[in-house]
């Protein structure tokens, strides 16, 4: 591999080297290990945007001609979890919409509606992901149960806040489960994020890091303002409606590539950068977690509503639709339900 994957339209470049613009096509520059520079073009018309993982030497004159075209460039640290975007001048703007979303976020009522849905489709998603495992031999009764009270709990809620805690209460009996779905090679007690302290919490943390940027993504190709959100609060140096829609899209995506990674025996312990108070994928196992995500987001379904097959990344961009068509009052949004 030359550290750069593509499938679909979207790049991950875990080397280091330069990324450069050459008449109408990016280069990314690596150097071979005889000292010759490698040049591996990426066809500017093939990208949807950019995941850079490696040292990435830029200049002004490449970000110009990203913006150009409208390719969004995510930039993820050392130990792989996502730092910030390069977030291009946004093409397709409606001042309706805008003040629509304004709007439903300042109505408790308006704003409680579409949050609500945001966490009954990812308690609906883990739900499905307990179910398949415990009908292949996993005992998972307890957590199921567990799982569905907080899950019916959600219509009652009066707020957001109670709304996050519930959501808050499902993740926890989820991430109970994990040790039954994975076994005995990746012992995990509770969900730890800054930093990571065990290979579990390590590829959590990497998926969801990847999940927030995907959804970024296509809420670029949409009109949609990603800083106003409804579940999450709106934070001055994130893009808050990102993370709404990562809940919805974490149990399918996420998760289910963590559970086969680990049960194929994909990534193995060695794949993992351990110490007392961290732990981090090693570069291995770094490409073989963006290779599964990328086949999982490239992976399609036949779709109930539209009758015809489409991208899991597509399901993330018809989600913005969805939310779009709520909030100019063309249809009552319901979040994504998995029903396989």
């Amino acid at each position: 591999m030359l550290g750069v994957t593509a499938v679909s339209r979207n790049y991950y470049i875990t080397k280091s080297g330069r990324l450069a613009r050459q008449d109408n096509t990016l280069y990314f520059e690596s150097a071979a290990e005889d000292g010759r520079v490698i040049k591996t073009p990426i066809p500017v018309a093939d990208v949807d945007a950019l995941y850079l993982y490696g040292e990435i030497d830029l200049n002004t004159r490449l970000l110009n001609f990203l913006a150009q075209q409208s390719i969004s460039a995510h930039v993820f640290n050392y130990y792989g979890y996502y730092s910030g975007s390069y977030y291009p001048r946004e093409y397709l703007n409606s001042g309706f919409l805008l003040v629509q979303q304004v709007t439903h976020y300042e109505s408790k009522k308006r704003r409680l509606d579409v949050a609500r849905e945001f966490v009954k489709a990812a308690a609906h998603g883990i739900q499905r992901n307990i179910a398949y495992y415990h009908n292949r031999g996993k005992e998972l009764t307890r957590w199921a149960q567990a799982i569905e009270i907080e899950a019916n709990a959600i219509e009652g809620v009066g707020d957001t806040a109670e709304l996050m805690g519930i959501e808050g209460h499902i993740r926890h009996l989820y991430y109970e489960a994990f040790n039954e779905i994975i076994g005995d090679d990746f012992p995990f007690e509770k969900r730890v994020k800054r930093p990571p302290d065990n290979p579990v919490n390590a590829l959590i943390s990497f998926g969801n890091s990847l999940c927030y940027a995907a959804c970024l993504a296509e809420i670029y190709r949409t009109q949609l303002n990603p800083l106003i959100a409804y579940l999450h609060e709106p934070g001055e140096r994130r893009f808050s409606l990102a993370l709404d829609l990562s809940e919805v899209f974490k149990p399918i995506l996420v998760d289910r590539a963590i559970f086969r990674l680990l049960n194929q025996k994909m990534i193995q312990i060695n794949d993992f950068d351990q110490d007392v108070n961290y732990c981090y994928l090693k570069e291995r196992g770094r490409r073989v977690f963006l290779k599964e995500w990328d086949e999982r987001l490239n992976a399609t379904i036949q779709h109930r509503r539209l009758n015809r097959k489409v991208s899991y990344q597509r399901l993330i961009r018809l989600e913005c639709y969805k939310l779009i068509k709520h909030l100019t009052g063309m249809e009552t949004y319901e979040g994504f339900r998995a029903w396989w």
